[in-house]
């Protein structure tokens, strides 16, 4: 037979339990969507307070904030002044509620600071080598606002390094054609899974998202006949 003291320091862990996962669904807000040919590579989506490092500002950039953008988040783009806007229509992105700052200059790190105060998923590409502890007070102030820090290169303790690599293209013929789509191989390196892991997509597709290479059937043998 329980004690009534048991019973009181069980329904007091029960009530701690429940106060915790009410404080951690705060402080942990359900990832930003991306397409479905990343999320298995991403855990699910972009987590809430994190930076991800790109080696690339092209279709895969553009891919990633359609997500969030389609959701109804703002986004900010600092310091790329080739960014296209009209890509980025095709791409999903809703240039209602797109900000560009295409030339921050020295003031990148200020700028996208300021930005990451009202947009909860800013893109940066830093002017020069980025300093730890300046990548640290943007850290705190991403996991402050539950805000996301898409980086064109290298970035300190990022979540995910993202990169492309075995490009091919398709859409020219023998001396003709436009280049219409590319297939390419997207690999994310992620701090807390030791293995790297890879999707080959389509990216960008004739026009100008994001999907799966189609699988090719496989092809039975017909069978043999005797003869005679």
């Amino acid at each position: 037979m329980e004690r009534a003291t048991d019973l009181a320091r069980g329904e007091l862990l029960e009530r701690l339990r429940a106060q915790m996962a009410v404080r951690e669904a705060r402080v942990r807000p359900a990832p930003f969507p991306v397409p479905v040919e990343l999320a298995g590579l991403l855990d699910g989506g972009l987590k809430p307070g994190s930076a991800y490092s790109l080696a690339t500002s092209g279709a895969l950039l553009l891919a990633l904030l359609a997500g969030p953008s389609a959701d109804g988040h703002w986004c900010g783009v600092v310091g790329v002044p080739e960014f296209g806007a009209e890509a980025a229509g095709h791409a999903g992105v809703a240039l209602d509620r797109l900000a560009l700052v295409p030339d921050p200059g020295e003031e990148w790190l200020a700028v996208t600071a300021a930005l990451l105060e009202a947009v909860p998923v800013v893109v940066v590409r830093p002017v020069g080598r980025v300093r730890e502890a300046d990548a640290a007070r943007l850290g705190s102030r991403l996991r402050d606002r539950g805000s996301v820090l898409l980086v064109h290169g290298p970035w300190p303790r990022a979540e995910a390094l993202l990169t492309l690599e075995e490009a091919r293209w398709s859409g020219l013929g023998d001396g003709f054609g436009y280049l219409s789509s590319r297939e390419v191989t997207v690999t994310v390196s992620s701090r807390r899974v030791p293995v790297p892991r890879s999707a080959r997509l389509v990216l960008p597709t004739p026009d100008g998202r994001l999907a799966g290479v189609p699988s090719v059937p496989l092809v039975q043998p017909a069978p043999l006949r005797a003869v005679g």
